[in-house]
Order: structure tokens, then sequence, then C-alpha cells
């Protein structure tokens, strides 16, 4: 047997910006005699999710993605469906799914755990065309995700601030239907969040019970709120209690649609990345089982 072949895409303006993996860091870790090692960077938006592609046809055993939950999002969804293992160095500011999975931040840590390469499969999650490993929602997490995605820094105390900012100016939601299995919501919704993984991203969960393994996503609804139920929400979540809000309905699903009553289109968040979908109609779907991560 061969070399394994690992190939690492790095964003090297994640989070503070100083992303620095250098070949011989990598080397003292996983040496030449074991591995055959590429390192490769990121020139924009979507540019990881190519190199990724191309990645899978060049033979990697493992592709590791070295970024925020952007990063992330986009290496592993030129992995789903593949047998090739997804691996991560959090270099981000949120790290949601690296820390469902419990990689170490540490970039010698991460890197022993790639070297060790113990593998599992996971469920992933799938918003019309686009696929999400962590949440998908659309409302006051779309809105504060897209207010935070214009700062310059992105860290917790500017996600905070995001958060803030939207509830003081918070604007009434497009009215929809909401439909799943067996439930039916027909509401300006909030928020309406959809989880596949029990953490946002700073140790933050709107969903602690989720699992990426259990074979169903997490969503939750919650109802239209005036400015004092938006704080008392905001502090039930960030205090992790945000399953005794009484206006917040929690439920487990295979398959949602959503249809906009009025305006075409939904600003949407997928991974913490903001996005607006042009379709009138959202559908959300489980694929079991459909990507290989590496865990420790």
């Amino acid at each position: 047997m061969g070399a394994k072949n690992i190939h690492f895409i790095i964003n090297p303006i994640s989070g503070k910006g100083n992303n620095q993996l250098t070949s011989e860091l990598v080397s003292s870790v996983l040496p030449h005699d074991k591995f055959d090692v590429k390192i490769k960077q990121t020139k924009g938006p979507r540019h990881a999710k190519i190199l990724a592609a191309k990645s899978v046809i060049e033979g990697a055993d493992i592709v590791v993605a070295c970024g925020g939950d952007g990063t992330v999002n986009e290496v592993a969804s030129s992995l789903v469906g593949t047998k090739v293992g997804l691996g991560i160095i959090p270099m981000g500011s949120g790290n949601g799914l690296a820390s469902t999975l419990k990689t170490p931040k540490n970039v010698i840590q991460a890197l022993k755990l790639i070297r060790k390469s113990n593998t599992t499969r996971i469920d992933v999650g799938q918003i019309n065309n686009e696929y999400f490993f962590s949440n998908t929602g659309i409302g006051f997490d779309a809105k504060v995700i897209s207010n935070y995605s214009q700062a310059k820094k992105r860290r917790l105390a500017t996600y905070l601030k995001a958060t803030f900012s939207t509830i003081f100016h918070n604007t009434p939601s497009q009215k929809v239907i909401i439909t799943t299995e067996n439930k039916s919501f027909n509401l300006r919704p909030f928020l309406f969040f959809v989880s596949n993984s029990n953490e946002m991203g700073y140790e933050i969960s709107l969903t602690p019970q989720a699992s990426v393994q259990d074979g169903t996503l997490d969503a939750i609804v919650v109802e239209p709120l005036n400015k004092f139920e938006i704080i008392r929400f905001a502090f039930l979540l960030l205090t992790g209690r945000p399953q005794s809000f009484k206006k917040a309905h929690y439920f487990l699903t295979q398959n949602i649609e959503i249809k906009s009553l009025e305006k075409e289109g939904f600003l949407a968040q997928i991974d913490g990345e903001s996005t607006q979908i042009k379709s009138n109609q959202v559908k959300i779907t489980l694929l079991k089982s459909a990507l290989k991560v590496l865990i420790p």
C-alpha cells in the first residue's frame, strides 16, 4: 500500500486572517515516507469547493478543510457521496462542525488526528441544491448572519453585536407555510432553524440534543415575537435554555417544505454563511450517512 494521499485546502483569511500552515509543520506530523501531502490555498468565495472537487479527481484519500464553517461547508460539499474523508483544522471564528466532531483547536493536535485517520460517517442536510452540515435557517438567524458577514472581524463579540443590532432593527418575516411529515405552520416566523448538529458555533446551541448520526434533523419554529420577547429568547439561547421558551416549537423531521405566500425568495443562512434563495419554495431533506469524516 502506498503513501496516504492527503490534500489541505487553506482559506488564508478565515478567522483572524493569518492562517499559515507550512509544509514544514505538516511534514513534522505527517512524514513524507508515509503521507503524500498537497497544500492548496483558496483565492475567493466558492474556490474551496472547486479545489476539493479537483482533489477527489486527483485521488485524495482525505481532504482537510483549514478555515471556518464556510470553508468546511465548501470542502465537504464536494465530498458528499464519495469515499474521501473530510478532515478539519479549525481556523475560523465559530467552528461549529469542528466542535461537534470534537476536532482539536490546536493545529498540531488536529494534524495528529489526521495522522491517526479514524473515520465515521455522518448525515448531511440539503436545502434545495446546497448542502449543510451544521445548520440552516430563515428569519432572525439569517438576518444576524447577514449583519455579521458585513463586519471586518469575525469573533464572538462581533456576533453578539450583530445579534443585538438585529433585535433592535428587526422587521417582520414574510408569511410562509412550513410543512413536514406530520406538522404544518402558517405564520410569519420570527425564526425557523433546522440543525443537523448540536452546535451553531461559539458553543451556542438552539438544538443541544441534535446528532449528526441519528438520521433526523432537529427543527425549531418560533412564533412572531415583540422586542421584549426577542430579548428574553436571546437570553435563554445564550444561557443554554432555548427549549423552555413557550413560543418555540421543536420537532424532529427528515423532510421540510417552505413556501412563501408573499415575495419570491428568502434570506437564509447555510452553515453560518448568508445566502439569498431566489425561489419562493424551499425543500430541506436529510441524506443519511452521506459524508465520511475524521474523528478522534
